[in-house]
C-alpha cells in the first residue's frame, strides 16, 4: 500500500474476495470461504478497511441498490494485491529455511 509498508491480513482478503463484485455481508461470507473459516471479518473491520480502500482508489462503489453497495477492485489495487502477493510469497520461500532444520 501507498508508503505504508505491507498490507494488514484483512486489507489482503478484502481486495482478494473483491477480484469479484460483492457486497459487505457477500465479503464476510467470502473471506470466510478463501480462508477456510480462518478469518472471521466482522462488519466494523470491514467497513473500516472499505473506507480505506475506497479513499486510496483499490476499490470503487460498482453500484449502489437501496442499502447495499457492490464494490469491486480498481486497476490500482489489483496491482497493490498482486505485489503484496508476490511478497508474502518471497517470505514463504525464505522460510523454507526452517524445514531444512530438521
Amino acid at each position: 500500500m501507498e508508503d505504508s509498508g505491507p498490507m494488514t491480513e484483512a486489507m489482503y482478503y478484502v481486495l482478494l474476495a473483491l477480484t469479484r463484485p460483492d457486497h459487505g455481508y457477500g465479503l464476510m461470507q467470502r473471506i470466510r470461504e478463501l480462508t477456510g473459516g480462518r478469518v472471521v471479518m466482522g462488519p466494523g473491520t470491514l467497513y473500516g478497511i472499505i473506507t480505506r480502500l475506497r479513499r486510496e482508489k483499490y476499490i470503487t462503489l460498482k453500484e449502489e441498490d437501496g442499502r447495499r453497495k457492490t464494490y469491486l477492485i480498481t486497476q490500482k489495487g489489483r496491482e497493490a494485491l498482486l505485489e503484496e502477493y508476490r511478497r508474502l510469497r518471497r517470505l514463504v520461500e525464505d522460510g523454507r529455511e526452517l524445514e531444512s532444520e530438521h
